[in-house]
């Protein structure tokens, strides 16, 4: 049997993480290992999760790494042959994990599977059933099945992205493309892994027959200046890194003509200006060359308070 190395990171909250790890423990799947990351929290959480789960590895980071630079600190003392990374407001079902190793083992050349990702406060409405491709022109893309009631199919697919939320990768693909990358810190960063996966030659799948629960609220368009900036940042980042010469100048014309002038009047007449703020200081980041990412951190703190 594979051995399953589960990583998952926590920022100030540690009893939703504490319900993941009860779940975990339920599973029918032995060969696991379990490596809950404590992202820079407040409140060290790590007596109170060895206290409940004396089996799980809790790292501590002493600041926020990121989405990525969290996961990467798993990476590194994870064992497994499979990897999954679990957001920590998430649940799994029985049988989950031993139908992405099983799909896995039967498909050689996938790099990364993703279950279905169900909402958690109404477990019938889908959140992800796999990725469209990003939008050479916008830099956006979708995720299909969203809000949509998507019965379970005995199918594994091809997709163009694995979701954050719920991703399992092949320890050799890690070996091959490198860890996360960190330049992102949120949103953004497991699509441009997927973009370096794809590239090395591997697919990636959504396996239809099992899902997991994400407490994220259907409702969530929740839109945050933080999300706005990262978000903005983030999807010209993106573009930047994957896209080919004459991609990148059509993005450029469309986002510089189009996209930055329409957000701006939107958030003006709305009198969303600490929106608006964000969206500039987003767009501005990927033309100035004196902003290095070692800065992110400081940025996301400043914008958190």
């Amino acid at each position: 049997m594979s051995k399953v190395s589960i990583i998952t990171v926590n920022y100030n909250q540690p009893e939703v993480t504490l319900e993941l790890l009860e779940s975990l423990r339920n599973q029918d799947y032995q060969d696991l290992e379990v490596i809950v990351v404590d992202n820079g929290s407040k409140v060290d959480p790590s007596k109170m999760i060895q206290l409940g789960y004396p089996e799980v590895k809790v790292i501590r980071s002493e600041k926020n790494l990121g989405f990525a630079g969290g996961n990467n600190l798993g990476i590194r003392e994870a064992s497994g042959d499979y990897l999954f990374f679990l957001n920590n407001d998430t649940e799994v079902p029985l049988q989950s994990i031993r139908a992405l190793v099983a799909a896995l083992e039967r498909f050689p050349d996938a790099g990364v599977v993703s279950p279905i990702i169900n909402y958690f406060d109404q477990p019938g409405l889908t959140q992800y059933a796999g990725y469209t491709e990003i939008n050479s022109l916008t830099g956006r893309n979708h995720a299909i099945g969203h809000k949509q009631q998507v019965q379970p199919k005995m199918k594994v697919s091809d997709t163009h992205y694995a979701h954050g939320a719920a991703m399992m990768v092949r320890r050799e693909v890690i070996e091959t493309v490198g860890m996360m990358p960190e330049n992102y810190f949120l949103y953004y960063e497991e699509l441009d892994w997927g973009a370096q996966i794809k590239r090395a030659g591997y697919k990636i799948k959504v396996v239809e027959s099992v899902y997991i629960l994400h407490k994220e609220s259907v409702s969530t368009g929740k839109s945050s200046p933080l999300k706005t900036y990262f978000q903005t940042r983030n999807r010209m980042l993106f573009m930047r890194r994957n896209m080919g010469l004459i991609q990148k100048a059509i993005f450029y014309l469309f986002f510089l003509t189009v996209a930055l002038p329409k957000n701006l009047i939107v958030y003006a007449l709305r009198r969303e200006l600490d929106h608006l703020k964000s969206y500039w200081n987003g767009t501005m980041w990927n033309f100035k060359n004196d902003v290095h990412s070692q800065q992110i951190g400081y940025i996301y703190e400043s914008l958190r308070n």
